[in-house]
């Protein structure tokens, strides 16, 4: 460490020196997986229903996995005692095969949504060990490194997971898309314990908080069912019911001894909370994107493979900044992600004068701000993401750690999970369906920008009181 106390000068590429390569690709390779499965499946599941029927149960494909995936996630911290981290890797490898052989298999869609439900609990698995493993695999130098690679993979995989899904798109090739994952999954189960350390089990309690667990999946399946309801008053009682057993998760989980969050998640007077809040805010926000693709066509006549590259400006906006301010330390990681907050609000806020106005002729300019302020969405989030994960690493206690990484996941899934239910309300309440056309679309937009800005706006405010990291003793192992 040098003398004036900050973190010796690394780069990205320190994650694939010698000493930490092996780890980074299993590690990188769990996220890929996950990722570029998640864009995959969007792409294909048109084809399965067209091979296979199951249309009502259309949205389920992504509200199990979603939910397992929670679950998954959660697993990582109540996992039995004498199960190492690098083996827990290997289960969830393991799951994520088993559950896409499932699915390349499936003659039925209710088959197809059992494969999910495993493949998801895997995919939470590995994405939390992702986490987990950053403490155990890296100096303290490298946490924002890591996070920053996880990052940019995301960002790959948007444009790598609907060309290769396309690739599966005809006839039953869509089993193709499934059957493909195997093989990359058994050999990372197979070389997890070989290449992934142990992991010191320092938690104080294993047992699941069956509670918690019940009202989180209940709440996810909830919103789920708000998002594809029809009638306004039903999604809106959907989305109260969800609020309601986010709320009793919540005082469930401050009185509980066995729980979800580690110690003060859900106290908003200390700072893990905080950064749990801005976490779930700053992806909430994000999700009012869903729409972008549609309003881009109805609106601005751009054609539907324009309309999904432009989209993907958010997934490009957040690996950019995760790699510009991937050396901040310090008082400089607390104001990058006060500035992201800031920024993804602006950003959205003025979609509603941009992406919101009829513009059929395709006025370029006009196009042209819109993509500018969506890339800016994703760029605002990537300002600050790797630097809340190296909060929630450092504010966590040494017995709670496990169960902090865990946290992350579920609250990047309860985030964007309740965002694409209530864009979905919002937008249906607003004149998409009624009167729709042009002068409904532009109503939605335009009420969709400006309620979605209000989170970003709540992120901000949790990050401007957060303190600022400690870099400890594990720098002084160097890089």
């Amino acid at each position: 460490m040098s003398p004036s106390g900050t973190p010796p000068s690394t780069n990205l590429w320190t994650l694939f020196s010698a000493r930490h390569v092996a780890a980074s690709l299993m590690l990188s390779g769990g996220i890929a997986l996950y990722a570029i499965e998640t864009y995959v499946t969007a792409t294909i599941m048109p084809s399965v229903v067209r091979d296979i029927g199951g249309l009502p149960l259309f949205a389920w494909v992504t509200t199990l996995y979603v939910t397992a995936s929670v679950l998954g996630s959660v697993f990582i911290a109540i996992r039995p005692r004498g199960l190492s981290l690098n083996r827990t890797y290997s289960l969830g490898a393991i799951l994520f095969l088993l559950g896409s052989a499932i699915c390349a298999v499936a003659p039925t869609m209710e088959i197809v949504l059992a494969g999910r439900a495993v493949q998801g609990f895997g995919a939470g698995t590995l994405a939390t060990l992702g986490y987990a493993f950053i403490r155990y695999v890296y100096p303290e130098s490298l946490w924002n490194k890591a996070t920053t690679l996880y990052a940019a993979i995301w960002g790959i995989s948007t444009f790598i997971g609907p060309t290769l899904g396309g690739f599966f798109a005809e006839g039953s090739a869509w089993r193709h898309a499934f059957a493909i994952i195997v093989p990359f999954a058994l050999v990372m189960g197979v070389l997890a314990p070989r290449l992934l350390p142990k992991g010191v089990d320092d938690r104080t309690q294993t047992k699941a908080p069956l509670r918690q667990m019940i009202l989180l999946s209940a709440s996810l399946l909830l919103v789920s069912f708000a998002s594809t309801a029809e009638q306004v008053g039903l999604r809106i009682s959907l989305v109260g019911c969800a609020l309601v057993a986010i709320a009793g998760l919540l005082l469930v989980e401050r009185r509980a001894t066995l729980r979800i969050l580690p110690r003060g998640g859900t106290l908003l007077s200390m700072p893990i909370a905080r950064v749990y809040a801005a976490m779930v805010m700053l992806l909430a926000a994000l999700t009012c994107d869903i729409y972008i693709p549609y309003f881009l066509q109805h609106l601005h006549a751009v054609p539907p493979l324009i309309s999904g590259y432009l989209v993907a400006l958010v997934a490009l906006g957040w690996t950019v900044a995760a790699f510009m301010c991937s050396n901040f330390t310090g008082k400089a990681m607390r104001h990058s992600i006060l500035a992201g907050a800031i920024l993804e609000a602006v950003c959205i806020g003025m979609l509603a004068v941009t992406l919101a106005r009829p513009n059929l002729d395709g006025n370029v300019l006009l196009v042209s701000a819109a993509a500018f302020l969506i890339f800016g969405m994703g760029f605002g989030v990537g300002l600050g993401w790797a630097h809340l994960v190296t909060h929630v690493l450092h504010l966590a206690e040494p017995d709670e750690k496990d169960k902090a990484s865990a946290g992350i996941t579920t609250v990047q899934s309860l985030g964007s999970a309740f965002g694409a239910a209530l864009s979905g309300v919002i937008v249906n309440s607003t004149g998409l369906v009624s009167p729709g056309g042009v002068e409904g679309a532009a109503s939605a937009a335009t009420w969709l920008f400006v309620l979605f800005a209000v989170p970003a706006v709540l992120a901000a405010f949790a990050a401007f009181s957060l303190p600022e990291p400690r870099y400890g003793a594990q720098l002084q192992e160097g890089t």
